[in-house]
């Protein structure tokens, strides 16, 4: 490549080869280095370069002190067979410490090729610095601007010369050819300040560079082509000529000025080939010489410069986040609506204002984001936020508003009190969205929008969880079919067959042979008994856990029967579907801590035992890598925001009957670093208190090692009204005048249960703050009333909230409240010891929380109980699977149901997400569709692809 082309790509600075074999370098370059090499050593460090590498070394090591595992690498991309100044490039990298890479890509590789590598770079986090090495035809604007500005170490984009036009010298990289330029001029003619300067053929980003440089220096400046016409006339008014590529032999020598200083930015300096007559004289000859690796100096130290930038960009950023602002009315529309009403913030946007970096979110449309694990590396050292637990007394089928509240709470922190605050939401599965209950993204004027876009797939990590589970459903199935047909030999040639005439086990085959006790990793050497307990096994279809799942509210498929094809071989068997959100593989995306976590997970969930009793896992059936694949981006949280423009996380979804139904302690975890020390993350429990926010301690605390600071629990008169004696309460039916009118005796008698759960948070030594969500029928006595009732029975405080009709501002004394909790004393405390009994930790939790004398165990119960303890999951948390419309587990029995025995009819365990699950009487894992679903009311706008009816 031409030194011409190279000026105009990259500043004159050459590409080094790190790691490339067999080229040799170009015609003088070895006695280059070795002059600049030679000189250093008899000016001991003194020239330009071998000061700018010395202050770069100490720099860089500076940065490494308080940063030991930062590597910063320079990436230079070739598309050329022209390997100038290689080992300048490599020994100054070396010197000074920095790593390169070199990516070689084919001459004449396109455009698009070249541009798609730089991207690729763009995206590499270990990648600090990107350079170019390219012929002159590969040179091109949309090439150059490619790179991003933090990473173009070069200076030759857009952005970077906008800044250096601007004076925004702090912020951008400057050509490395260009500061070269400037440095020798300083040694040349001390000052440039009213000197005329002439510049030839140095075209586009130098060319800019240099005039802006110059100009500030006071210098008057000129640019020109070897042919124009002018060109003699200009070179002897010139008292300096920068030339950027060598003089065509028909321009006389006798053009320049004799004492005229001349910088050559052209590559033949290295082999002493100027291009010019031996008339013309030189101010330093050595200068000359430096020219080139100066310029590489310049380059090494715009990446010493990139990198402490990168370091700094990593560190906590102060949120300078944008609120929405409210456009109230009465009476308030619905939630659709007042979610369409507002216009919401580009997610990108949002990213940045809460201190996200570019390459920390994958976006999904306009208003969704994933965001990466790679936040919680950065923010390692950044201390936690606080953090909050919106639960609830016992709810009536309709739910009393805990996502409303959820979401209430930090509008009001955030848009409000001016404090960082975060939701941590779970993903509403479809079955409830198009069957009885609506979506679940809160309601009125404190909800997460766009809400159909929230309700509706979001970024379709329940269709991964789907995906995730059946693969494995079939794999069962599949297995003991081809056990059941087929001899030792046939399944041992089949599951390690000749490939390519090579025969070798599969690294997940490797594990099983290791867990079986066989080492050995030569198919040929495995004995016909190894090879036997190798391929079989043999699974007790009778005791098979794991269940096919589906995303929809599906009655008839609560019992199936399979295979019944005659492709099957008369293998048949009853089945059943469960909803999505009840598989395993959900219950772990909320409790996994890592992606290396997630799959160790994955490999052991127990699907069935063996006919000798002994526990089959997902690791044995060899799909666990297949199942961490599928799930690779259902891991990431979801960045989504209020009404008012706050960050939400919305991720996984627990059910939250058979599971622990808190959303995930990955984005509680990043949300936590992300609000800083006096910040919150709100998230909420499924159900009552007695439900979600035991499971939320027992379980999901354990495996976050996440410590509370307050608990908000979500009361309503009309749910104490139903406690007190209030007629049932049906979803889809009008509230009887009960629920509509005062009543004080029916609420004052309904709080017991409020009572109640106050008393169970407290078992776990967190303090409570008492959330009434009012409604409009709620009288104000009534209101009074029940926060007078929940301070005296132990709430730290108890506040009405109007937030679904106000918003934010309808929930500032709720959030004030919550911050004066959050500064009391922790004794946060788990209810039971995990090397307790199995059933020993069912009591605890039937007796202390639920309230029961006693528990009563099935003999299957006590079956299992027996067969978990013997196969070493004894020390697992309790997850209960009872009802949530009751204390016991009959849903009939409100308030504070007493004198009970708690029936426990069959144990379960789901050893991936780490807990067994007693079931409490008859416990469904498939809902059903009602007479009237709201699908009735969801419908699509043809023209403008707008849904309606979901609420």
């Amino acid at each position: 490549m031409r030194f011409s082309a190279l000026c105009r790509l990259s500043r004159g600075a050459a590409a080094p080869l790190a790691g490339r074999k067999g080229i040799a370098p170009r015609r003088g370059t070895a006695s280059a280095w070795g002059r600049w090499e030679k000189h250093e050593a008899g000016g001991a460090r003194g020239s330009a370069a071998g000061k700018i590498i010395q202050s770069s070394k100490k720099v860089l090591a500076s940065l490494q002190k308080g940063h030991p595992t930062f590597k910063p690498t320079l990436a230079i991309v070739q598309a050329s067979d022209d390997d100038l100044v290689q080992e300048i490039n490599q020994n100054f990298a070396k010197e000074i410490g920095l790593h390169v890479i070199h990516i070689c890509l084919p001459q004449g590789s396109s455009e698009d090729e070249i541009v798609g590598e730089i991207l690729r770079l763009n995206e590499d986090p270990t990648v600090h610095g990107v350079a170019f090495h390219l012929s002159e035809n590969a040179f091109s604007s949309k090439i150059l601007n490619a790179v991003k500005p933090e990473k173009d170490v070069d200076g030759v984009s857009d952005v970077n010369l906008g800044r250096l036009v601007r004076g925004d010298t702090y912020n951008c990289l400057v050509s490395p050819t260009a500061s070269a330029v400037m440095e020798l001029l300083e040694k040349l003619v001390k000052t440039v300040d009213g000197k005329k300067v002439l510049l030839v053929e140095t075209c586009g980003p130098l060319e800019a560079s240099l005039q802006c440089l110059l100009q500030r220096k006071g210098a008057m400046t000129m640019s020109c082509q070897w042919k124009t016409q002018q060109l003699q006339s200009k070179l002897h008014q010139a008292d300096v000529v920068v030339v950027g590529s060598t003089k065509p032999k028909e321009i006389p020598v006798s053009w320049i000025r004799p004492g005229t200083t001349i910088v050559n930015c052209y590559p033949d300096f290295l082999s002493g080939e100027h291009g010019y007559g031996q008339d013309v004289k030189y101010s330093n000859q050595s200068a000359i010489d430096a020219v080139g690796p100066l310029t590489i100096a310049m380059r090494m130290q715009n990446m010493v410069k990139t990198s402490e930038r990168w370091i700094q960009s990593q560190q906590y950023r102060e949120w300078n986040l944008h609120c929405l602002k409210l456009q109230l009315l009465s009476p308030v529309p619905s939630d659709i609506e007042i979610s369409r009403g507002q216009s919401p913030k580009a997610v990108d946007v949002l990213a940045k204002e809460i201190g996200l970096l570019a390459d920390e979110i994958e976006i999904y449309g306009q208003t969704k984001a994933k965001v990466r694990l790679s936040l919680l590396e950065r923010l390692k050292d950044q201390t936690n936020g606080k953090y909050v637990l919106v639960a609830g007394i016992t709810p009536t089928p309709l739910g009393e508003g805990k996502s409303t509240v959820t979401i209430g709470l930090v509008q009001a922190l955030t848009a409000h009190l001016n404090v960082n605050s975060f939701a941590c939401l779970r993903q509403p599965s479809q079955g409830p969205t198009f069957g009885v209950k609506g979506g679940a993204a809160g309601g009125g004027y404190a909800q997460v929008i766009p809400m159909e876009e929230f309700n509706l797939h979001l970024t379709g990590d329940i269709h991964a969880i789907t995906a995730a589970n059946n693969l494995l459903a079939a794999a069962i199935d599949a297995r003991i079919l081809h056990e059941s047909t087929q001899s030792d030999k046939a399944l041992y040639n089949r599951l390690v067959p000749v490939v390519n005439g090579v025969r070798e086990f599969s690294s997940i085959q490797l594990a099983r042979l290791k867990r079986l006790g066989i080492n050995k990793t030569d198919p040929g050497t495995l004995t016909a008994d190894e090879i036997n307990t190798f391929v079989r096994l043999d699974i007790d279809p009778s005791t098979i856990t794991w269940q096919r799942v589906l995303d929809t509210n599906d009655r008839f498929l609560r019992k199936i029967t399979i295979g019944q094809a005659n492709t099957e071989k008369g293998f048949f068997r009853q089945a059943q579907f469960d909803i999505a959100v009840a598989s395993e593989i959900m219950a772990i995306l909320a409790l996994t801590t890592s992606l290396a976590d997630m799959k160790e997970r994955l490999g052991k969930m127990v699907v069935a035992n063996d006919k000798n009793g002994q526990p089959v896992t997902a690791e044995d059936l060899g799909v666990t890598g297949a199942l961490a694949v599928l799930m690779k981006d259902a891991i990431k949280p979801t960045l989504m925001q209020t009404l008012e423009g706050t960050p939400v996380f919305v991720h996984a979804g627990p059910f939250a009957n058979i599971a622990h139904g808190n959303s995930s302690v990955l984005a509680d975890k990043i949300a936590l670093k992300l609000v800083g020390e006096e910040g919150f993350v709100v998230t909420e429990a499924g159900f009552g208190a007695d439900i979600g926010m035991e499971k939320f301690f027992n379980i999901k605390c354990r495996a976050s090692g996440l410590v509370p600071s307050v608990v908000v629990l979500v009361a309503t008169v009309r749910a104490l009204k139903m406690h007190g004696g209030g007629p049932n309460v049906t979803a889809g039916a009008p509230l009887k005048k009960e629920y509509t009118e005062e009543n004080l005796q029916l609420v004052a008698d309904g709080c017991c249960n409020l009572q109640k759960q106050i008393q169970i948070a407290q078992l776990f030594g967190v303090p409570v703050v008492v959330a009434l969500n009012v409604f409009k029928t709620d009288s104000h006595a009534e209101v009074d009333l029940v926060c007078e009732i929940a301070k005296r029975s132990g709430a730290f405080d108890a506040v009405p909230c109007n937030h679904w009709s106000a918003g934010g501002r309808g929930a500032v004394e709720l959030a004030q409240a919550v911050r004066k909790a959050a500064s009391q004393e922790n004794r946060f405390k788990y209810l039971y010891n995990l090397e307790l009994p199995i059933i020993e930790k069912i009591r605890i939790i039937a007796q202390k929380v639920y309230g029961a004398e006693d528990i009563e165990l099935s003999p299957a119960a006590q079956s299992q109980i027996s067969r978990y303890s013997q196969q070493g999951f004894g020390n697992l948390p309790i997850c209960m699977a009872k009802t949530h419309l009751s204390l016991s587990h009959q849903p009939e029995r409100k308030g504070v149901p007493i004198g009970f025995i708690l029936p426990i009819s069959d144990v379960r365990a789901s050893i991936g997400a780490g807990f067994i699950y007693p079931l409490v009487g008859t416990m469904s894992t498939m809902p059903g569709l009602p007479t009237r679903p709201c699908f009735y009311d969801i419908d699509l706008d043809t023209d403008t692809e707008q849904v309606k009816g979901l609420f």
